[in-house]
């Protein structure tokens, strides 16, 4: 049988509590379409990195991380009322880059690879 440690299974069901309060809950008109993308728990279970990534031009992305900063204290008291245990982490929201990191190397890998064509497209000229 499989063991898991109660920290895994508190931070999943953090991910999708903290996802639905976000989603269903936050009413605050600058958070667009964000992921909550991962939690890190402490070992004491009190303090968590909740990391979310944000959808939108450069400027609403960081209206919506700060519009959810914002909402942090709320997000914790909500996260009391759903989940059974006896002290809630506090919240510490961070903006996680990894999505735009791998766009990044994405295109650069495009780009590469359409130089390489181009490249063995032309013929090579004998002297």
């Amino acid at each position: 049988m499989l063991s898991f440690k109660r920290s895994e299974r508190v931070r999943e069901v953090m991910i999708h509590e903290i996802s639905d309060i976000i989603r269903n809950e936050l009413k605050d008109p600058r958070i667009g379409f964000v992921t909550v993308m991962d939690v890190e728990l402490a070992h004491n279970l009190r303090h968590a990195n909740v990391f979310v990534s944000p959808m939108g031009t450069e400027e609403e992305m960081k209206r919506t991380v700060n519009g959810i900063i914002s909402a942090a204290p709320f997000i914790r008291r909500l996260l009391g009322q759903r989940m059974q245990i006896k002290f809630v982490p506090e919240l510490a929201v961070k903006w996680d880059h990894t999505g735009e990191h791998s766009d990044r190397i994405n295109r650069l890998l495009h780009t590469i690879h359409d130089g390489e064509e181009k490249k063995s497209a032309k013929p090579d000229k004998e002297e």
